[in-house]
């Protein structure tokens, strides 16, 4: 019974040392299966290097590539376009100075047909007033010495102020103005002045000899009165010149 006894006792140890190693190789397997598991780190460390299908990048680097060569295009085009524009410019300015340069420009003697000429009072000085000549024709033309004025029905011609002589003939462009100023009256006149309401411009010869042309005829202001004392001025280039007098 003894034997018996010990031979089961044997064959439960051989039987455990058998579920023992049975236990330890399924043990190593499952150790293996976590050193296979283990690995997956490595994979997911290639998941986040930078994917080989890089064409959408690609792509877009090539569109804005694209993007930036049709610029200078549109540039290009649109300077040569604007120097066309220039060009023709250029050329329309040429060819009117050019017609314009083949109109006869030689200058004519001022009259009251190619002028428009007007009378006002003025603030300073006292007692006088401005007569104003315009180019109205299209060529230059001479206001040559002083205006000959005659107001109302006066048999003699207004005197005029020698002290007044410019240095040159004043020459009118086409729309250019030349100013000549009317003492009304001096002071010897006293109050033997007359009312006037009308006033005749007429236009001097260049030899000085007698009036050329045909005269300006004029409506006084208001209330202006004249004496046989007064002065008319020479023509003047500008405005000031002619009220210093």
């Amino acid at each position: 019974m003894r034997s018996n006894r010990i031979r089961t006792t044997a064959l439960a140890a051989t039987a455990l040392l058998a579920a023992l190693s049975l236990t330890a190789c399924s043990d190593n397997g499952s150790g293996d299966n976590g050193k296979a598991g283990a690995a997956a780190p490595a994979g997911s460390t290639v998941d986040q290097q930078p994917p080989a299908a890089t064409a959408p990048d690609s792509g877009k680097d090539a569109k804005d590539t694209g993007g930036t060569s049709d610029t200078p295009a549109e540039n290009t085009a649109a300077h040569s376009k604007g120097s066309t524009s220039v060009t023709s410019g250029r050329k329309s300015n040429t060819a009117a100075t050019g017609s314009r340069g083949t109109g006869n420009s030689s200058p004519v003697t001022c009259t009251g047909g190619n002028t428009k000429v007007t009378v006002s009072k003025v603030s300073r000085p006292i007692n006088h007033l401005l007569l104003t000549a315009t180019n109205t024709g299209s060529r230059p033309c001479y206001a040559y010495h002083a205006p000959a004025l005659g107001f109302d029905d006066a048999q003699a011609a207004f005197p005029v102020l020698r002290d007044s002589i410019p240095q040159a003939v004043v020459t009118l462009e086409p729309g250019q103005s030349a100013y000549a100023s009317v003492g009304l009256f001096g002071e010897s006149d006293g109050k033997d002045l007359h009312k006037g309401k009308h006033l005749t411009v007429y236009f001097t010869s260049k030899s000085n000899s007698g009036s050329t042309g045909s005269p300006a005829e004029l409506t006084l202001p208001a209330n202006t009165y004249w004496g046989d004392n007064g002065f008319v001025t020479y023509w003047q280039s500008n405005m000031a010149d002619a009220l210093t007098y």
